[in-house]
């Protein structure tokens, strides 16, 4: 796996190579989510079990650490346009390194309240810059003939699948120990990538123009198209983020624990690291932006349509990890369309020098869909309805997202 993906930052004789930069951009990413998704797939049992919270209040806090991170993207990548990518990143990591210690530690509500918001605005910083600088940076590889810019960005989201492909297998590990030490080896992961940037990452990068902080809310406010695109966007994230909250209480349904969870996540990571690249390829060749986010948006649907079928049989057991699985697969093949597209289209529809600012707001506007629809959906699972009809409602979500899609590509 890692081999593959050295090879792809390599690049091949018809491409040319990819510079330092992108190299340890896509690098970062994989580190990042190392660290990252050593923790979050355990985190909705440790809220349930260990501090004893309500489905509802699991779904809200769940929503509430998406929104603290998607939702305050646009503030971290207004400071990127601001003040570079070195100093915003350096910060995101040594706060989610104060985030992941205190969680380990945290007991009552309001403590866990206050790590998670640390842990999500942590990325807030972090993550804006290095998307917007890695978007930036595989349009000018595009102009100087070094191939599309959604297969860098689709290398990116390769970069990252790797790490959370890692991350989980790490997590289950340590938690055999307690769940103290799983947040505790994802700060260690974020010491370390602390360290590497701030030796790494370059001071000034050449071509990157600082811009006033104020100023860009305006005119973004009245992109129609960057905004149908955010809604979109915003719909995919909430789909996507109940592996977190539906998919561990389908695995509980069917096993009776979650010790299934990593596999199925590994499963994902799997997928994206051994077919983004053949599928960027093939789709870039065949459709346009509107119509591979809309297949990936259907694909998604389709997945939450398999549950439901399913649920009505009451399957447990080995066969009862069927539709669950099958579910990760439709969801990990319709993220590879969408993900890497919605990147590549905000450069064109953003405003000059406010790229950080625009990749933040993609974000920003999917967080507080996220957050509004988190603790409904928490409320939905636990809601007593027919074992089908949660999951078929999540089904709508992302297919009614397609009707946003901006017209024009």
């Amino acid at each position: 796996m890692s081999g593959s993906l050295s090879t792809a930052l390599r690049g091949t004789p018809d491409r040319t190579r990819l510079t330092p930069l992108l190299r340890l951009l896509i690098l970062t990413q994989l580190a990042f989510n190392v660290g990252f998704f050593a923790v979050l797939p355990f985190l909705s049992e440790h809220l349930g079990t260990a501090v004893g919270m309500a489905g509802w209040t699991v779904g809200f806090v769940l929503g509430l650490r998406t929104f603290s991170q998607q939702g305050l993207f646009v503030v971290g990548g207004a400071l990127a346009d601001r003040y570079g990518i070195r100093p915003v990143v350096l910060a995101g990591c040594a706060l989610r390194i104060a985030g992941f210690a205190w969680l380990g530690y945290a007991e009552a509500t309001g403590a866990v309240i206050g790590a998670v918001l640390l842990i999500g605005f942590a990325a807030a910083l972090f993550s804006p810059a290095v998307e917007s600088e890695v978007a930036r940076q595989a349009v000018v590889h595009e102009e100087q003939g070094g191939g599309s810019r959604t297969r860098v960005l689709a290398l990116f989201t390769v970069a990252g699948q790797v790490g959370a492909f890692v991350g989980p297998l790490l997590g289950a590990l340590l938690l055999s120990v307690d769940f103290r030490s799983v947040c505790l080896a994802g700060a260690g992961i974020f010491v370390l990538v602390l360290a590497g940037h701030a030796w790494l990452l370059p001071q000034h990068i050449p071509g990157r123009q600082r811009v006033h902080v104020k100023g860009g809310i305006r005119v973004l406010v009245r992109n129609r198209r960057f905004l149908a695109l955010c809604c979109a966007y915003g719909a995919y994230l909430l789909a996507y983020n109940q592996l977190y909250l539906a998919l561990p209480a389908e695995v509980e349904r069917a096993t009776g624990s979650q010790s299934a969870l990593a596999w199925l996540f590994a499963l994902s990571s799997l997928l994206v690291v051994t077919a983004q690249l053949p599928v960027t390829r093939w789709v870039g060749d065949r459709l346009a932006l509107r119509r591979s986010m809309a297949a990936g948006l259907l694909l998604i649907a389709a997945g939450f349509a398999v549950v439901a079928l399913a649920r009505p049989a009451g399957w447990t057991g080995t066969a009862g990890l069927l539709p669950a699985a099958g579910f990760v697969v439709l969801l990990t093949l319709g993220q590879m369309l969408v993900a890497p597209v919605a990147r590549a289209w905000v450069p064109d529809l953003a405003e000059e020098g406010r790229l950080g600012l625009y990749t933040g707001a993609l974000s920003s506007v999917s967080g507080l869909i996220v957050l509004a629809g988190s603790s409904l959906t928490g409320t939905l699972l636990d809601s007593g309805l027919p074992a089908a009809v949660p999951w078929l409602v999540l089904a709508a979500v992302p297919a009614a997202a397609i009707a946003l899609l901006p017209r024009r590509p």
